[in-house]
């Protein structure tokens, strides 16, 4: 898994403070993983967000009930694998995720993507999904995320892939 290519990935225009806005979302071609930040903290230590994309940008979604399953099982199920990950959380515009890790480099957080995927896949519920542990409790569904899951888990070839490179340049 390689770093995005900030000048094939770059939208024109002034450079907004999130990163994601400038993203060109029109280039990308899902499902990838990528490199969104990384940042060094006063203590030495670097965090790592991944922008995990599920569904191409403004072409499909993820329902709600499948990204707050993948939320949940992801969340749980990756800390089996590492004590290094800070947050999994959904991107509002339901293509995919945010990891934010802690010095989790890219070859080693694909790995742990694909076990996690391969858990998924293998879960029989969604944890904590009960209105005692969930703020929404009644809104998930263990077969649309293993479904969303399974597409993007057999896609693992193309994860490192974020702008073909045969994409003919923005006019």
């Amino acid at each position: 898994m390689s770093e995005h290519n900030e000048s094939s990935t770059l939208t024109d225009g002034p450079r907004m403070n999130v990163e994601s806005f400038n993203l060109d979302h029109t280039r990308v071609l899902a499902p990838f993983v990528r490199v969104a930040d990384r940042k060094r903290l006063p203590g030495g230590d670097v965090l790592v967000k991944y922008d995990v994309r599920l569904c191409q940008p403004n072409v499909e979604h993820l329902g709600m009930r499948a990204v707050h399953s993948i939320e949940h099982l992801t969340a749980e199920l990756m800390r089996n694998h590492t004590d290094r990950l800070v947050d999994f959380s959904p991107m509002g515009c339901q293509t995919g995720f945010y990891a934010l890790t802690l010095g989790i480099e890219p070859e080693e957080f694909a790995a742990l993507l694909e076990a996690t995927c391969r858990d998924i896949l293998a879960a029989t519920q969604v944890p904590a999904a009960n209105e005692v542990q969930c703020g929404w409790g009644a809104n998930h569904s263990l077969a649309e995320a293993q479904a969303a899951v399974r597409a993007f888990l057999a896609a693992r070839d193309q994860w490192t892939v974020v702008v073909p490179d045969d994409e003919p340049p923005a006019a």
